[in-house]
């Protein structure tokens, strides 16, 4: 993990602006504004309100409250109102004693001066030494910590969010000391309209300094510091007399303000954090992972027309009693390929869990990549998959009981409640227990009760009853009518070649749609993990639509094999074909925890593999519905094309 590596808040999305935007700054365009992402004008001398958010660390993956800390606080805290996905990402948007005045630049203001004792030293100790990292918020800009680029010219690399300190040694001392930040010198970018002399923000960045601050005589509000005097022309511009953290220090917090006009516009000012990261290696392996997937499924389609085609042309034009004899396969087991499998039910309600799964998906992609999840608004990813989730429910539900109906099922209701509950239920059990082991280490990450019965609420007050609804809607329906007549007595399978083994099939099934992801994978765990953003929606839609089609053609592959050795047991095995790629997924973020995480607490390990787990299951039951339905309109279609005698 590198030092000046991009911190962000946990998942937090961030996509282009959309063509709203050029409609935005077109003249004489109608214009119109998403809720909070409204640029705001300021004229010289307005109140600038900074914000603090939570502290965040990639070594403990918990973050805490700002004021958590024995920080200045100004004299009332007052919570920003927060969206249902800010509060589950723990964070908590507070005011600060930070006072700027929009284009009037400061030096030296004192915030406060803290006399620590040993618990106060112990807490900014324990948050230094697991370089926890302090965001703050202004005119919904998050704050960023620029680094030149050492090896390469260009634009800096910035860092979201100041660390609390740094641990140092003395000069000619082996001593390792813990040092506070404790004077932050600030730049605000603003855009300037010449005509109106209004101001929008479109920069917020920060260089922290740990200084030792001295002052004549006894501390007043009025002390006069030594070490920072604007009229002397004395400012801080290195740590050469750090702060030390200790019981019984003084500390005196200490800030500047400087203003710099920028010819960026507030449209574009997002730019900057996008721009983080080398994206020339970035975009080349995207690009290079979907030409590869591409030229793979190129070749399936291909391999698998040409011999549908051969087939169903001989099946239906024999010639000879020789060919006749010839083909043997997946003709052969017309009578009992559309079998109902054993645990039908089980089939039914995964399969519409996953039919959930890909409407929430698309929905927000589709959101996500027209910039509707604003970088803006924050918490807006979570809030948007949450909600779409509940109300695919009717969506679940109706494809959990057409299938069951057409397996001859009667009692929809079963079917229906455990659609609800199977999938979520266990879900909410694992997140319930993961959200005790936060609560036990006082994050702000844990959800508080309220949040917590909001989540029950829509689980129970929508998602249910919407499922019901559809499973109601979908029992009512017409059964499916199978394309050929089931025999009353199972035909008995032959052996099957070692390679056509269902471990081994199942297991080889999943290869190629991990493949479709794999290197988009690396960027999204880095976004949830490392703290990064992530906003290249527009190739992530891409790569899902590879994975989609990649998981399809894999399983009629795998499925037209299986039927051509007269194994007719195809309905479970083509779920588990292209949903076993949720176990490389599993076993590349075990491989990126032990690479790439410095994790070191137990809990925070608990955390990452139990949230890893959460997300591997909920991607096998997305891509294995996307081979069943594949694999079942396969067959029907090749069933259909046929003449049965």
């Amino acid at each position: 993990m590198a030092r000046a590596a991009v911190g962000s808040h946990t998942m937090r999305a961030v996509s282009f602006f959309p063509a709203f935007c050029i409609l935005l700054l077109a003249p004489n365009a109608f214009s119109f504004y998403l809720p909070g992402v409204a640029p705001q004008d300021f004229e010289k001398g307005d109140p600038l309100n900074v914000k603090v958010n939570k502290l965040t660390s990639i070594k403990t993956q918990l973050p805490y409250s700002y004021y958590s800390l024995p920080y200045c606080h100004p004299d009332k805290i007052v919570d920003s109102s927060e969206n249902l996905g800010e509060v589950l990402r723990g964070d908590r948007i507070e005011n600060s004693p930070y006072v700027f005045k929009m284009r009037e630049p400061q030096v030296c203001n004192v915030v406060c001066r803290v006399t620590l004792d040993a618990k106060k030293a112990k807490a900014f100790k324990e948050k230094i030494q697991d370089e926890y990292r302090v965001n703050m918020i202004l005119d919904n800009l998050p704050l960023v910590v620029p680094i030149p680029r050492s090896e390469q010219e260009g634009p800096p690399i910035y860092q979201l969010g100041h660390h609390v300190g740094l641990k140092g040694q003395y000069a000619g001392s082996k001593d390792e000391k813990y040092f506070i930040y404790n004077h932050l010198s600030f730049t605000v970018k603003f855009h300037r309209d010449e005509l109106t002399d209004l101001a929008r923000i479109v920069g917020f960045e920060v260089i922290p300094f740990s200084v030792k601050h001295e002052y004549d005589g006894k501390w007043n509000e009025n002390a006069h510091l030594t070490t920072c005097d604007p009229q002397a022309k004395r400012t801080v511009s290195s740590s050469n007399s750090p702060q030390e953290v200790e019981d019984k220090q003084e500390i005196i917090f200490t800030y500047d303000v400087a203003f710099q006009e920028s010819d960026v516009k507030w449209a574009s000012r997002w730019d900057t954090y996008l721009l983080m990261t080398d994206d020339q290696i970035h975009w080349f392996s995207i690009v290079n992972s979907l030409m590869i997937v591409l030229f793979l499924s190129g070749m399936v389609a291909m391999i698998m027309l040409r011999t549908l085609y051969r087939d169903i042309s001989k099946y239906n034009e024999l010639e000879t009693q020789e060919e006749a004899q010839e083909e043997t396969g997946w003709k052969l087991v017309h009578a009992d390929v559309f079998r109902p499998p054993s645990n039908s039910d089980l089939l039914c309600v995964y399969v519409g869990t996953g039919v959930q799964f890909l409407g929430m998906m698309l929905v927000t992609m589709v959101f996500a990549v027209l910039g509707f999840l604003s970088p803006s608004n924050r918490g807006g990813l979570m809030t948007a998959m949450l909600f779409v989730w509940v109300f695919m429910g009717l969506f679940a539900g109706y494809s959990a009981a057409r299938l069951y109906k057409m397996f001859k099922g009667t009692e929809w209701k079963k079917i229906a409640l455990q659609t609800a509950f199977l999938f979520p239920g266990l879900v909410f059990g694992v997140f319930f227990v993961l959200n005790a082991l936060i609560w036990g280490q006082r994050s702000s990450g844990a959800v508080p009760f309220g949040t917590m019965f909001a989540l029950v609420f829509l689980w129970f007050g929508i998602s249910v009853p919407l499922i019901v609804v559809g499973s109601y809607v979908g029992f009512k329906k017409p059964a499916i009518e199978n394309p050929v007549k089931t025999n009353k007595i199972p035909r008995q399978i032959p052996e099957q070649p070692w390679y056509m083994n269902p471990i081994f099939s199942i297991l080889i099934g999943g290869i190629l749609p991990f493949g479709a992801v794999f290197i988009e994978l690396f960027f999204i765990l880095t976004s949830i993990w490392l703290n990064q953003f992530y906003y290249i929606f527009g190739f992530l839609f891409i790569v899902f639509i590879i994975l989609l089609i990649t998981c399809a053609e894999i399983t009629i592959v795998l499925c037209y094999f299986q039927l051509c050795s007269e194994d007719y047991l195809w309905w479970w095995r083509s779920y588990l074909t292209s949903g076993s790629s949720a176990l490389y997924l599993f076993l590349y973020a075990t491989f990126y925890f032990f690479t790439k995480l410095e994790i070191t607490k137990p809990v925070s390990g608990a955390l990452y593999f139990g949230y890893m787990l959460l997300a591997s299951y909920a991607f096998f039951v997305l891509t294995g519905t996307i081979g069943f339905y594949a694999c079942f309109i396969f067959t029907r279609l090749i069933y259909s094309s046929v003449k049965i005698d």
